[in-house]
């Protein structure tokens, strides 16, 4: 951690003194021909094992060959995880990146240092389009300019720079379409965090009904890994002349040893597995002794109830994949309102509303997919409704 806060700090000062001079150098009076020298690529990144890196990153270079010529990344990536409420902003869709421009020799050491392979492809750009592409990265740098709004799906580090190069095109960029590639956000988020179980199941346990469904190639290039493929089969179409977009490949980083810290030893499915057997125990228990046990019952209330704030508060972010979550029909804040009535004795009308939610979000299923091991919270609750439901004279607290 501390190298991170290292690299990020010296990422800002350089990021500064660059901002200043930048766009005075993109004004400067250049003969189309002084672009013959400059080589524009788009830099893909292998991931590495801290969180912010799972899924990859993208960023622009722009060498200038000349002798004492500039070679910059330009990172659609920078952001402080300093900030108060880092987390909670970036949850709710409420945290700003913003334009980083700093030597490219940094930008490798950085993942080199982590073991990711970086994979550069050198754009078949024309004079023109390369002074078109660097008057608008000095645009973007500009204080007022640099800094957006993220969205991990929508507008991250990828599609800034995927949609930058785009605009700076003289004429269209067309894509070899593959219509039997149709995933969904949630399978193309599973296949990049599989190494990651909990981390798998908190993206589950927010993303919603529209994260299962299909996407077309343009949204599948939020990952800098399919924007990498797309790039590599893609063609700029000028006045009905086609060239390829990329006109070489090389690997700017080889991939090194990554080092994978050890988590929490159990996964999700585990954890599901302990507590489904405990559920089964303590229903078969409470059966026999025809009676239930209060203190198993406020557990369960209190972990659907505390993870239901959460997925109701979710209904406000500005991420369009999370707003409607069918998990809140077992995950809601019910159980905090029906706590003490229960408590108390008088929980029935709790228990009855909670079996039909339940029976809800199993139907539910059909359209959305679960964190992994839910459904065994969901049997939980359904064994406590049955005793509570149960009509038996003696049935006692």
């Amino acid at each position: 951690m501390k190298h991170l806060k290292t690299v990020f700090r010296t990422i800002l000062a350089l990021s500064v003194c660059i901002t200043m001079t930048l766009p005075v150098y993109a004004n400067k009076a250049f003969n189309t021909e002084d672009y013959d020298s400059v080589e524009v690529s788009l830099l893909t990144c292998q991931p590495h094992d801290e969180v912010y890196s799972l899924y990859g990153h993208t960023a622009i270079r722009w060498h200038d060959m000349h002798q004492g010529g500039s070679d910059i990344a330009f990172n659609y990536g920078v952001f402080d995880f300093n900030r108060p409420h880092f987390v909670m902003r970036f949850v709710f869709g409420l945290t700003d990146y913003e334009l980083g421009a700093y030597p490219y020799r940094l930008f490798l050491e950085e993942y080199r240092h982590f073991g990711s392979m970086v994979t550069e492809q050198v754009l078949n750009l024309t004079n023109e389009e390369k002074q078109r592409l660097h008057r608008a990265l000095a645009e973007n740098l500009m204080e007022q300019n640099k800094v957006y709004r993220y969205n991990y799906f929508y507008s991250n580090c990828t599609t800034k720079a995927r949609d930058i190069i785009e605009r700076c095109v003289n004429g269209d960029v067309v894509y070899t379409e593959n219509k039997e590639y149709t995933p969904t956000y949630r399978e193309m988020v599973h296949e990049m965090v599989c190494n990651n179980p909990w981390s798998r199941w908190g993206n589950d346990l927010l993303l919603g009904v529209k994260a299962d469904m299909k996407t077309v190639r343009h949204q599948q290039e939020f990952l800098p890994k399919n924007l990498m493929y797309d790039f590599d089969r893609a063609q700029i179409n000028a006045n009905g002349i086609r060239r390829p977009l990329v006109k070489e490949r090389r690997m700017a980083v080889p991939a090194g040893v990554q080092i994978i810290q050890s988590g929490f030893p159990l996964s999700p499915l585990a954890c599901a597995a302990i507590l489904a057997v405990i559920g089964l125990v303590v229903f078969i228990a409470e059966w026999r002794l025809k009676r239930s046990f209060l203190l198993w019952d406020i557990l369960l209330m209190l972990a659907t109830g505390t993870i239901g704030i959460v997925l109701t508060l979710m209904i406000f972010s500005q991420h369009p994949t999370v707003s409607l979550n069918l998990q809140i029909l077992l995950f809601n804040p019910l159980p905090w309102f029906f706590l003490w009535p229960v408590i108390k004795g008088r929980g029935r009308s709790y228990w009855l509303t909670t079996g039909i939610l339940t029976a809800l979000f199993f139907l539910g299923a059909l359209v959305q997919t679960y964190a992994e091991g839910i459904w065994s919270l969901a049997l939980c609750l359904l064994f406590q409704t049955c005793i509570h439901l149960r009509k038996s004279p003696d049935y006692a607290k």
